[in-house]
């Protein structure tokens, strides 16, 4: 197995959690960070050049009103593509990417024996953190490249965007659009994917088999750099 791992941040988060992130992953796979900014606050894949696709939406959609975060999707678009775009562009020996939140804290280092027994599954298409009738926590996403529908998976997910469907939906933040189109290929192609959440509510990363490996700091957590909730010491 070769995994790569892929993040998303501007410099503003840089400067307010995504610094942890650098100063603590010690995962021996390969790191893309995908960064809007020129220039970024690291080296990174200049954002907008790479996917102008995402420019464009940005800028189209940047005005328009919501009244929750569940209905930002221009702040979850970036991670979206991110994501989207790395799976599409993986080099061809890469067996499975990881999505990953900036916000991440690193503890234990895992290598790719791990993954293929904690996170692979050779007949599924991704991995994810379910939480019931919820949505799930998408703050980690893990994507078997050699599936033959994640390519397809990741266009459809583009096309969300693109095409403006997804203000056709209930909700336009990442983790119910990504719910969305698993559930549709898995209804649609019969696809399989492997839940590694609990289905319940609350911080469900902290309580799976990612809990001892990182800490995902997410919402009021980054201001402390650690959540309540962390089982790593």
């Amino acid at each position: 197995m070769k995994n790569i791992v892929v993040t998303s941040y501007n410099n503003r988060l840089f400067a307010d959690y995504a610094f942890r992130f650098h100063q603590t992953y010690n995962w021996p796979f390969k790191l893309k960070v995908y960064n809007e900014d020129v220039p970024p606050a690291r080296p990174a894949i200049n954002f907008y050049e790479r996917v102008p696709e995402l420019k464009k939406f940005v800028d189209t959609h940047k005005h328009i009103k919501f009244n929750s975060y569940r209905n930002d999707g221009v702040r979850f678009a970036y991670k979206v593509f991110a994501y989207t775009d790395a799976i599409l562009n993986a080099d061809e020996d890469v067996t499975g990417l990881i999505g990953i939140d900036a916000d991440s804290v690193f503890y234990k280092p895992i290598n790719d024996m791990w993954v293929k027994k904690c996170l692979h599954k050779d007949n599924h298409m991704m991995t994810y953190l379910g939480r019931g009738k919820h949505y799930s926590e998408c703050g980690f996403l893990y994507w078997n490249l050699k599936h033959p529908r994640t390519k397809e998976y990741a266009r459809a997910m583009q096309n969300l965007y693109i095409s403006d469907k997804m203000y056709k939906l209930p909700e336009q933040h990442d983790s119910f659009l990504w719910d969305h189109m698993r559930v549709k290929f898995e209804q649609k192609y019969d696809v399989k994917n492997y839940d590694i959440g609990d289905g319940q509510v609350g911080h469900v990363q902290a309580r799976s088999v990612l809990g001892p490996i990182y800490d995902h700091t997410k919402g009021n957590r980054k201001k402390r750099g650690r959540s309540p909730e962390a089982r790593a010491e």
